[in-house]
């Protein structure tokens, strides 16, 4: 009953995630998808592959895929372009190949005689996984292992840049900020806030150094450049008036 019930609410999510739009969407379909895996597993008497379909993939892996998703940005939206060209044509030409070749591999396989849950779990369902994983399926195993961390090492060396100037460090910094003030007369140092030694706190109103003149570097020069900045005579003057 269970299955007939979650077999078709997977089959949709699996679907979903190829159709939908936003990656936001078919990472949620996805979780679907994990965790009636993880009750169908349950449902099987397969505690094991039920806490480890839990914690890993729906817990970890999944989790990781959300991150991600949250650093890139959920609206973020992917590119059209091909990079390579032709690239469409060749993935549905490798993807067919492949379903063709996993038809004729299932279609080959022998699975036996079908025998009962409490047979298949004598003397524990951990151990009896663990009996099979490393003796008949060992070597497909290890394959898959393999597989996966020729993916892991794969996506690093995809995702790594090279440097093509050296990374700038204080000294050179420092130097760099010289330069840019003996060629074209730039501050060294942090601009004045607006207003620190004038009698109002706002944008217009210039700082006054301590000879009593007004820093031109702090108001803006947008405001400069359209004349509404206040002269200190005139903040003067409306503070005695009020």
């Amino acid at each position: 009953m269970t299955f007939w019930i979650l077999a078709p609410i997977m089959v949709v999510a699996a679907l979903g995630i190829l159709f939908v739009r936003k990656a936001v969407h078919a990472a949620l379909l996805l979780a679907v998808v994990m965790i009636s895996l993880a009750v169908l597993y349950a449902v099987l008497e397969a505690p094991f592959l039920f806490a480890v379909q839990i914690i890993v993939y729906t817990g970890a892996i999944l989790m990781l895929f959300l991150f991600v998703l949250m650093l890139v940005g959920v609206d973020a939206s992917d590119s059209v372009v091909e990079t390579i060209r032709g690239q469409r044509v060749l993935a549905a030409v490798f993807g067919l190949v492949l379903g063709l070749v996993l038809v004729i591999g299932l279609s080959q396989v022998t699975l036996g005689t079908a025998v009962g849950l409490d047979e298949a779990n004598t003397g524990g369902n951990i151990e009896q996984i663990a009996n099979i994983l490393f003796s008949r399926y060992v070597f497909a195993f290890e394959a898959t292992s393999a597989l996966l961390i020729t993916a892991a090492i794969g996506a690093m060396v995809l995702a790594h840049r090279e440097r093509l100037t050296p990374k700038a460090t204080q000294a050179s910094i420092a130097a760099q900020r010289m330069r840019d003030y003996a060629e074209h007369g730039k501050h060294l140092g942090p601009l004045a806030a607006p207003g620190v030694y004038a009698r109002h706190n706002a944008v217009d109103t210039p700082a006054l150094l301590p000879d009593g003149t007004a820093s031109e570097a702090s108001v803006s020069r947008v405001l400069a450049a359209r004349g509404v900045v206040r002269s200190m005579p005139a903040v003067v003057k409306e503070d005695e008036e009020q």
